[in-house]
């Protein structure tokens, strides 16, 4: 079996609200689907989208990227997937969300050839998985409302975009708990907006107000290791570092620096699956916990990152809502949400009806 072809089109659709965090608005979910085509007429389907303050990809890097790597793999057996993985990711410097798109596709293409679903494959039993729900970053007025719409449809766990001026994030992280109550689990991300000084204050300022913070994500700017470490020894929750972990490589300087307890793994900035199980290992090695998030992406990259979670043991938490937030789904298939809990099907690969 040889892959005769990879293409690509353009998939969007329209966000049931905006999205916003400290470092950038969307209205709109704008991705690429690919597929990877073999000669025997199986396929393979994965994602990516641009997210140019995160990643540093635009649309035209992401698919410049894509045409470049697919020439290196057109013609190249895909009986075993190993070796193709290897070339993807030797292929050229950063550009994981394009890296990804293709390791999701050719996992799904050879998952589909072996009759497993993808989770099946990496050593897991499907079981459903919870994730928590986004809320955007506005007042705080706006926050607790719309935090207490989807607790009143059943969501219990919400992770809160903050990272603007600290004494607002304070009014806005206090405003959702006096919304929701005692009941919901409130996680924040701050996504690189602060100084370390600021997010030990907002934190701890917080807490003492009764906050009841689960945990706190990337607080500061992602090469700002000495930073996470302060926050980290300064706080009394648990600290994720999410955009200070692109690699491999990353994660290792983090753990060795002691600057978080937990790493958000996310398919499209590591690369893919390949390189997120590497991640998830080392981090259960060094006794720190991991999370399965995404990008605003298809929801053949979110399936993908579902099934990775569901199998791999030291991936605790799930932020994959990015379904939830669409008005409608940008592919048929794949994992299906009930509420907050994500469950899969027998179909082999990511399951997408493509």
């Amino acid at each position: 079996m040889k892959i005769e072809s990879v293409r690509w089109k353009n998939i969007s659709c329209e966000l049931k609200k905006p999205f916003i965090t400290s470092l950038r608005t969307l209205n709109l979910l704008e991705v690429i689907q690919v597929e990877v085509i073999t000669d025997t007429g199986l396929k393979g389907t994965g994602g990516c989208a641009p997210t140019a303050a995160i990643t540093g990809e635009t649309e035209a890097s992401l698919k410049g990227a894509l045409e470049h790597i697919s020439r290196l793999i057109t013609g190249e057996d895909c009986s075993s997937l190993e070796p193709l993985l290897y070339s993807i990711g030797k292929s050229m410097a950063g550009n994981t969300s394009a890296k990804s798109a293709l390791d999701i596709a050719l996992h799904d293409l050879f998952t589909k050839s072996c009759g497993l679903p993808l989770y099946r494959y990496l050593g897991g039993r499907g079981e459903c998985i919870r994730t928590d729900l986004t809320i955007s970053l506005n007042s705080p007025a706006d926050m607790a409302s719309d935090a207490l719409e989807y607790f009143n449809e059943g969501f219990r766990e919400f992770k809160l975009k903050v990272g603007k001026d600290p004494m607002d994030d304070i009014e806005r992280i206090l405003a959702v708990r006096k919304a929701l109550g005692p009941e919901a689990v409130i996680r924040i991300d701050a996504n690189q907006g602060w100084s370390a000084r600021d997010a030990v204050k907002v934190i701890n300022e917080s807490q003492k107000a009764g906050a009841g913070l689960d945990f706190a994500e990337q607080p500061v700017a992602a090469a700002d290791i000495r930073g996470m470490r302060y926050v980290r020894e300064n706080i009394g929750i648990p600290l994720v570092a999410d955009e200070s972990v692109f690699s491999l490589t990353d994660a290792f300087r983090l753990i060795e620096a002691e600057a978080a307890d937990g790493i958000n793994i996310k398919l499209a900035k590591c690369g893919g699956i390949a390189e997120a199980v590497k991640i998830a290992n080392l981090a259960e090695a060094a006794g720190v916990f991991c999370m399965t998030g995404c990008m605003m992406e298809s929801h053949a990259g979110v399936s993908a990152a579902a099934h990775f979670a569901t199998a791999v043991r030291n991936v605790k938490y799930a932020d994959l809502d990015v379904p939830l937030l669409c008005k409608t789904k940008t592919e048929d298939g794949g994992v299906e949400y009930r509420g907050a809990d994500i469950y899969f099907s027998q179909n082999p690969g990511i399951g997408l009806n493509i």
